[in-house]
């Protein structure tokens, strides 16, 4: 049995999931960019689709991994 057909539909599906994934990554880092630039959330709720809980939440962990690395700066021996 030839799988040549279903090895090329593997690798073409995770070819397509790192794109996803790489796109959601760049659209979170826009959205949350764009809210701190001062957009307004129901901007972005329309741009992107996503609720305002998710941008409250995508928000808050920005802001903590950037606490975090602010941390880890001035204090580089912790």
């Amino acid at each position: 049995m030839d799988t040549a057909d279903l090895e090329l539909a593997a690798k073409r599906y995770r070819e397509a999931e790192e794109a996803l994934d790489a796109a959601r990554e760049d659209l979170q880092a826009e959205a949350v960019g764009a809210l701190q630039g001062g957009v307004r959330q129901v901007d972005v709720v329309r741009i992107t689709g996503w609720t305002r809980e998710y941008l409250r939440r995508l928000r808050a962990k920005s802001e903590q991994e950037a606490g975090a690395e602010s941390s880890k700066a001035s204090n580089p021996g912790a």
